[in-house]
């Protein structure tokens, strides 16, 4: 193999090819000698696979059913994650009913015969006749007879909605202490989420395995009018648009370009109960579906559990899936989205998918261009401010990957042609081999830091197993991807690069401008009757079932954290990691943008400067050899210097960043650009309906005109900065007063060593200078603040000021907020969405705020269509008044 590589550098494209399949059978067989598979018994005699070298030490199991079990036993906290995964995504909709699986999501949360319903008898008899008079309403093409034929559904969908019991299921797992609940559709896959306390799990098995028995779609109008609201959400969402658009040039016949996980306007306003229930039959079968599962649990015991109750479900065969192929792009594809947001560039390849093992040169390929540190993007580009914002990622799926590289102008004059030969030119540089050696072995250095950041949160870990499933790659295989990258050199990925990346993208610019959006058309609905009181026999049977009890344990600030002083005014905060290798070092001031805006400033101004040893590149590129990450944050009350990563590099990083903070280097050009930028980039924010609603918007509303979010440095006050006076501010930091924050393998002892050494600052500290002050607006009316912005959606804020924060409202708080405004079984969701249908989004919160001198507030959002506004708004109020007084 050795002589066979040093044919690469031929010009022979055959044997380029033969090179490349046996380096990678090579390493494939180096892999399987490393992560052996293992088949072992357990206490209830059920057998299950492991692998050796496996982080997760994770038990596979396949029951008689077909469904297979991930479990790894992780005891962070009392808690189990779940995720029940179904290969049954939008690429397998069918052409003619688009966004079936994403509705079939939404249905899965209404029950079956026995949840959700306190008659099902009577209640059947009015859903089969509601499921006949919408396939007359889906052939039926007559404008007047449809509306006869929706009035008709109208009608009796009122009558049986009064034997349903509204969002039981929500109840169910909220009664078990389940937070999280959610779920999400993608191209591949349907995945059901729920984080349970680790004494539920049978209880959590119990409503799982019967949710997953049947479908029942009761309450169904009302809730194909939240997709709709969802799809106009769509609509009005550039970046969505921009995805879309990109998605179609790159695969113009298979179902990842030719179908949206949300469906077409047409689908949706034609929808199919028969073809829900067909889908659900066909695809949710147990041979087609795993049980992910991250947290405290006895194995054992957990798959017992499982088995007797997932284990009922029948297998079936499944239909064969033959993915559409696509001919290769020749010449770039153009395509343009307008939108009222910034402009951007988005550009996209069409690489191998996941069952091609090459195509996982594309995540080395991707991490050469963009780390978010060291990469040719983050310092050819993002570090020289010559663009903003650019980015690049590696999407794959299983039948086609797709490389995705983005940015926005850095100003009014820069085109997104130009834009995107910039993102381009570092493309070129990957296929001529112009990136250092070093690159990719501080590339899987990274990889392996991020993994174990990974291994430490239950959720990362059970989406793990959700990947390797759907992806239907075998676990050996699967947690192996580091040591294949391990593998690569750098002559592997110039080949890749050369292979894959030509003429053969497309290019998707957002321009800014007025689109033409049609919105999907809102159908008369009659507010139904939600029965909230009501229990089934199954909520009372599981109610009644006994739990076993779980030990209180809470953090004990005295005994749990380690209190330290570094000299006489510098406290240290310290708790060991004795999971992993890495370490988190924090230096904490209590002054941020509003004691100090131009140290904020300065503070943005050090990531684009060195130090009197290292350019601003060299540090980056130091910094990303050592696996080790620093940086420097402002927010409005605080400053945070950190510095994170592998623990055995921490005094050579601890030495970098003290000496770069000690010794900035004033950079003129370096300050004009990002002064260039700041200015692009708050007209950028005026084009956010996000940043103006949620911030701009709520701040005025709060403190008028003299506001937190207006408290910035003027344009004026910009343009007179002086690099000298920036770098003289970084150097004074450690002036003031701070505390330190360790979590890492270090001992207390350890630590004090290298900060003594380092971390030098003056005998006396300054004190933190007062904060500007914002004081709380008070109305004597109802007032109303609006703003005129190009989309098909309304969104709604409404605030009331309540007392200042106080302590022991706190957990009052919290509990009234899943009352009232929380999860999918409060009131304001029940009324406002499955009762009424007024909105797609809506939810109702008290907010505490950050100390006794800020005000609490009630706050309330709404997100639904222009033409329900004012009965959107008339029934939040209503609310607000009969319930929250």
């Amino acid at each position: 193999i050795t002589n066979l590589k040093l044919l690469i550098d031929c010009n022979f494209t055959i044997m380029k090819k033969i090179i490349l399949i046996l380096i990678v059978l090579t390493n494939w067989k180096l892999m399987a000698e490393e992560f052996n598979t293992t088949i072992l018994e357990d206490k209830n005699g059920l057998k299950y696979s492991t692998v050796s070298n496996d982080p997760l030490s994770a038990r596979i199991y396949t029951l008689d059913n077909g469904l297979t079990v991930y479990l790894s036993v992780y005891k962070d906290e009392p808690r189990i994650q779940t995720f029940v995964a179904v290969k049954a995504g939008s690429k397998f909709d069918p052409s003619t009913a688009t966004g079936l699986a994403h509705y079939l999501e939404h249905i899965m949360f209404k029950g079956t015969s026995k949840i959700g319903t306190w008659n099902w008898e009577e209640e059947s008899k009015i859903l089969a006749s509601i499921e006949d008079l919408y396939e007359q309403y889906r052939s039926t093409t007559n404008d007047e007879e449809r509306a006869k034929i929706y009035h008709d559904i109208d009608s009796i969908s009122g009558e049986a909605a009064k034997y349903a019991i509204a969002n039981e299921y929500d109840k169910l797992v909220g009664s078990i202490g389940a937070t999280g609940t959610n779920a999400y559709t993608s191209f591949e896959q349907t995945v059901y989420i729920n984080d349970i306390p680790s004494n539920q799990i049978e209880k959590w098995a119990k409503i799982e395995s019967e949710r997953f028995s049947e479908v029942v779609p009761r309450l169904f109008h009302t809730e194909l009018e939240a997709v709709y609201e969802e799809k106009n959400m769509g609509m009005d969402n550039d970046s969505r648009k921009m995805y879309e658009s990109l998605f179609s040039g790159l695969f113009p016949n298979h179902q990842y370009g030719t179908q949206t996980t949300i469906g077409t306007v047409e689908h949706l306003k034609n929808p199919s109960i028969k073809e829900i229930k067909k889908y659900f039959n066909t695809y949710y079968v147990p041979n087609n579906m795993a049980i992910c599962l991250s947290g405290d649990m006895d194995p054992d015991a957990t798959i017992k559990i499982l088995n007797s109750t997932f284990g009922k479900m029948k297998a079936q065969d499944l239909p064969e899936y033959k993915a559409p192929k696509e001919t290769p792009i020749v010449t770039p594809i153009i395509k343009e989205v307008i939108g009222p947001d910034a402009e951007s560039v988005n550009i996209g390849y069409r690489l191998p998918g996941l069952n091609d093992k090459e195509s996982i040169i594309a995540e080395m390929m991707s991490m050469i261009l963009y780390n978010d540190r060291a990469g040719l993007i983050d310092l050819n580009l993002n570090q020289k401010q010559k663009v903003t914002g650019a980015y690049s990622f590696p999407y794959r799926l299983n039948d086609y990957s797709m490389h995705i590289l983005a940015a926005r102008p850095v100003s009014k004059e820069q085109t997104l042609e130009d834009v995107k030969d910039l993102l381009l030119n570092e493309i070129e540089k990957v296929k001529k081999g112009e990136f250092e050696d070093w690159l990719l072995e501080a590339i899987i250095n990274d990889y392996k830091v991020s993994e174990m950041k990974e291994l430490e949160s239950n959720k990362n870990r059970a989406n793990t197993f959700v990947k390797a499933f759907t992806s239907n790659i075998p676990w050996s295989e699967f947690i192996s991807q580091t040591y294949i990258l391990e593998q690569l050199t750098k002559q592997d990925v110039i080949d890749f690069a050369n292979k894959y990346y030509s003429d053969n993208y497309v290019v998707v610019y957002k321009r800014t401008g007025e689109d033409k959006v049609v919105k999907v058309p809102k159908p008369p609905i009659t507010p139904v009757t939600v029965n909230r009181e009501q229990q089934s026999e199954f909520y009372q049977d599981l109610m009644a079932l006994e739990t076993p009890k779980i030990e209180a344990s809470f953090l004990d600030f005295d005994k749990d954290i380690t209190k330290d002083q570094l000299g006489k005014n510098i406290e240290i905060l310290y708790r060991q990691n004795t999971e992993n290798e890495l370490f988190n070092l924090y230096y904490i001031f209590d002054m941020g943008r509003l004691n100090n805006r131009e140290l904020a400033f300065a503070i943005k101004y050090l990531n684009y400067i060195g130090s009197d040893k290292y350019s601003a590149d060299e540090l980056k590129e130091e910094f990303y050899k050592l696996g080790c990450n620093f940086d420097v944050f402002s927010s409005d009350d605080r400053v945070y210097v950190s510095l994170k990563g592998l623990d055995k590099n921490m005094n050579e990083a601890t030495k970098l960043f003290e000496s770069f903070l000690a010794n900035p280097k004033a950079d003129d050009e370096a300050l004009q650009k990002l002064i260039s930028r700041s200015m692009k980039a708050r007209m950028d924010r005026k084009l956010d309906k996000r940043e103006i609603l949620t911030k701009a918007m709520v701040s005025y509303a709060k403190n008028g005109e003299q506001s937190k979010y207006k408290y910035r440095l003027s344009e004026a006050d910009l343009k007179s900065m002086r690099s000298e006076d920036l770098t003289a501010s970084i150097k004074n930091l450690y002036s003031y007063e701070h505390r330190v924050i360790y979590y890492g393998p270090k001992s207390t002892g350890d630590l004090k060593k290298i900060l003594k050494k380092l971390h030098k600052v003056p005998k006396t500290l300054q004190a933190i200078p007062e904060p500007i002050k914002f004081e709380a607006k008070d109305y004597a009316e109802n007032t109303v603040f609006f703003v005129d912005y190009d989309m098909v959606q309304t969104e709604i804020l409404f605030l009331s000021k309540s007392v200042n924060y106080t302590p022991t409202l706190e957990p009052v708080a919290k509990l009234f907020n899943e009352y009232f405004g929380g999860g999918m079984g409060s009131i304001v969701f029940q009324e406002m969405r499955e009762s009424k249908a007024l909105a797609y989004s809506v939810r109702s919160y008290y907010q505490n705020g950050k100390d006794q001198k800020e005000s609490n507030y009630v706050i309330s959002y709404i997100g639904t269509q222009a033409d329900k506004f004012h009965d959107a708004i008339n029934g939040m109020n209503n609310l607000l008044d009969t319930r929250f007084a």
